[in-house]
């Protein structure tokens, strides 16, 4: 999937000049006449991402002039792969290490093509990648974004709890992670009610994926919400609420795909990775409105409504991770409209119990452009959840503060001593956009491997090691 970008190329290669927006009329005057005609007459104003194609002569394309912003930029470059003509390209050597990884990350991420079930013919215009990129980084994030796209793309039908816990054990293997999984009643026996009550509907078993890496270091435990297909279950949503519901395991692959990076740069720290995968499917046996389950910690869950799945599978699988005292725990997870209303599809809401650690996160994702919001823990929204005869219901009694109450109920699984970000997420663009082509969608994983690498230090090795599990 990164053939597009080559450490070396033999044979001719067409340079791409950038341009910081303001600067054009500053770099025509360093071009011939000829060059300067050719600008004005296309209207070329090199505003970020707006590139032309300038001709030598005999009619080739001798460079090609692009507009980019200010600082880091990556998305201005991801057009350029499946618009430019097949052919091979490069970037000026003047790049700085920031920027030439940038840039080579944006020429990555456009060349992204979903082609597991419809041939594409078109192949993405190759880079020579940059000499200042930070090769390793490049591959490591692109990859780690193009595996949530491919299982976010999937549909259900080759992506149910099964398929997701090969693709972990695939990861686990290429990284030396321990892997175990916990399917169907075994989840009873080993006391995961609440995963098992969500999943048991669907003729594909619940399991619980779990994944350990690394012998040194400090605690770093991952969490993600893997609801294969959200039906709504007895609560059974509308057709058009249904329609992108095989993207409601898109926190797992988040999560999968943010251990993949981990393991990749070798950072020293033991990471633990918990999947609770299901289907919240319709049968006879399913889950029903008015339930009361007895979670993992003890509290007592009442399913005010069954299409409020993923926070009572993600309490079971919250507080297993918990139980380990980790130094980070992280979840994300496709989990409320609320946020998207809140913050669009762009901005992943965050929350947290700790705001130094929110705080560094913040940082982490402005420098990587790679943005995440916060959102308040605001605890008086807690009563919006009680239950007259549980601990707690799963959905709250107005439709105000979905998000939030959302949130709220994941926190009374996790110690409040213990550093906690969750993320609501959206894991999918509606269109296409530079880089970011309609389908499934990777958010905030540049910004928390950065947060994870800061707080873990970086191996000195700037290749794979394999970790000793646990």
């Amino acid at each position: 999937m990164l053939d597009h970008l080559s450490d070396r190329l033999s044979g001719r290669t067409i340079p791409i000049e950038p341009i910081i927006e303001g600067g054009l009329e500053r770099w025509v005057k360093q071009q011939s006449p000829i060059t300067g005609a050719w600008i004005a007459a296309n209207a070329f104003k090199a505003r970020p991402g707006e590139h032309l194609a300038i001709p030598d002569a005999g009619g080739a394309i001798a460079a090609v002039a692009l507009g980019v912003a200010h600082g880091r930029d990556i998305w201005s470059y991801g057009a350029l792969p499946l618009t430019l003509p097949e052919a091979s390209y490069r970037l000026s050597d003047s790049l700085t290490s920031e920027n030439a990884t940038a840039a080579a990350l944006g020429w990555a991420l456009g060349g992204y093509v979903f082609d597991r079930y419809k041939k594409h013919t078109r192949a993405p215009a190759c880079l020579a990648m940059p000499k200042a990129a930070d090769k390793a980084a490049v591959r490591r994030e692109a990859g780690a974004i193009f595996l949530v796209r491919d299982l976010v793309n999937t549909p259900t039908e080759d992506m149910g709890p099964a398929d997701l816990a090969a693709a972990a054990r695939a990861v686990a293997r290429a990284g030396g992670a321990k892997f175990s999984v916990i399917v169907g009643d075994e989840l009873l026996k080993k006391d995961y009610p609440c995963i098992h009550a969500v999943g048991r509907a669907s003729s594909r078993a619940p399991r619980l994926i779990d994944l350990r890496w690394g012998d040194r270091g400090p605690r770093v435990t991952l969490v993600g919400k893997g609801v294969c297909f959200d039906s709504g279950g007895l609560d059974i949503k509308g057709a058009g609420n249904m329609q992108l519901m095989k993207k409601d395991m898109g926190g797992a692959a988040h999560v999968l795909a943010l251990s993949q990076m981990i393991m990749a740069a070798g950072l020293e720290l033991r990471l633990r990775l918990l999947i609770p995968a299901v289907e919240n499917g319709i049968s006879a046996n399913a889950y029903r409105p008015m339930d009361i389950i007895r979670s993992r910690k003890g509290l007592t869950v009442e399913i005010g409504n069954t299409d409020a799945e993923g926070r009572v599978i993600l309490c079971d699988a919250l507080a297993e991770a918990d139980s380990e005292g980790p130094e980070l725990l992280i979840d994300m997870a496709t989990l409320t409209g609320a946020a998207r209303v809140a913050l669009g599809p762009d901005l992943p809401a965050l929350y947290a119990n700790d705001d130094a650690v929110a705080e560094a996160a913040l940082r982490h994702g402005k420098a990587v452009e790679d943005a995440l919001w916060r959102l308040p823990l605001h605890k008086p929204y807690r009563s919006m959840i009680d239950s007259k005869i549980a601990d707690i219901n799963n959905i709250g009694d107005s439709g105000f503060a979905g998000s939030i109450t959302a949130a709220l109920f994941l926190a009374d699984f996790v110690d409040p001593a213990t550093p906690w970000l969750h993320f609501d997420i959206m894991a999918w663009n509606s269109k296409s956009r530079p880089g970011r082509p309609e389908g499934g969608e990777a958010h905030a994983i540049r910004a928390l491997f950065a947060l994870i690498a800061e707080r873990a230090g970086r191996s000195s090795r700037g290749k794979s090691r394999r970790g000793s599990p646990q």
